[in-house]
């Protein structure tokens, strides 16, 4: 099971646990989006439109008392080291934006792999229902694509050779535009120097992006979406 969006403070619950939660009251600028609506609405849609794949589980956490959600669903189609997530997140604490994003996880250390062009996020507007689920469609609509580019992306950095000087001067480049923190630093080298899976221990570009990706889990789940993203863009074009 992924569990990245359950780290800090983070506790796993079930879909009809979101119900329970209770909604606060809307106001004339903010207009409240239901932790369970929001998981029901995008589990449908996710299920009508992937239709070539197959769900592997849904995985829901709440924190800060409820009021921020943290979810992730898991799709698998022909693919066997890959499969498809779609991650999300919502607040009642107007800490932060509805949050969807849809990318590849690798199911070898529950890792995930957010390409850059297919996050999204919506305000807590009276009007956020009405493009909610036409945002969500059409980020769907583009997954397939994007998961073939991340499994040519997979293949490709398979192919690139690093050695320990390769993989520090990476390091050092993610740590200096503040996409991995000083600790995260070390889980970098650490993951790189001696993996947690075997899968990993060729000396490639895909062995380090999937020591960066284990370094990750631990970034607040608030910013996790953005930190994959900002970490698969530059793996991926440095």
């Amino acid at each position: 099971m992924n569990e990245l969006m359950l780290h800090r403070g983070g506790n796993l619950v079930t879909r009809a646990d979101l119900d329970l939660v209770p909604l606060p009251e809307a106001t004339d600028s903010y207009l409240p989006v239901s932790h369970y609506h929001l998981a029901d609405k995008l589990l449908t849609i996710s299920q009508n439109l992937l239709t070539d794949y197959v769900l592997l589980g849904e995985h829901y956490a709440l924190a800060r008392s409820g009021n921020q959600l943290f979810a992730l669903l898991n799709f698998q189609k022909d693919h066997k080291e890959l499969g498809l997530s779609v991650a999300f997140r919502n607040s009642y604490d107007r800490s932060m934006s509805i949050g969807l994003a849809i990318g590849a996880s690798v199911f070898i250390c529950d890792n995930l792999a957010l390409s850059g062009d297919v996050a999204v996020m919506k305000k807590h507007t009276k009007n956020v229902w009405n493009g909610l689920e036409d945002l969500a469609i059409s980020t769907l609509y583009r997954a397939g694509k994007n998961f073939q580019k991340v499994v040519a992306d997979a293949d490709r950095l398979k192919a690139i050779p690093m050695d320990n000087r390769n993989a520090f001067e990476l390091m050092g480049y993610l740590f200096g535009q503040d996409i991995i923190s000083p600790r995260q630093l070390t889980t970098v080298k650490d993951e790189w120097l001696k993996p947690s899976h075997q899968e990993f221990q060729a000396r490639n570009k895909w062995s380090f992006f999937n020591a960066v990706t284990e370094a990750l889990k631990s970034c607040p789940p608030i910013s996790i979406m953005e930190k994959h993203k900002e970490a698969y863009s530059a793996v991926i074009d440095v």
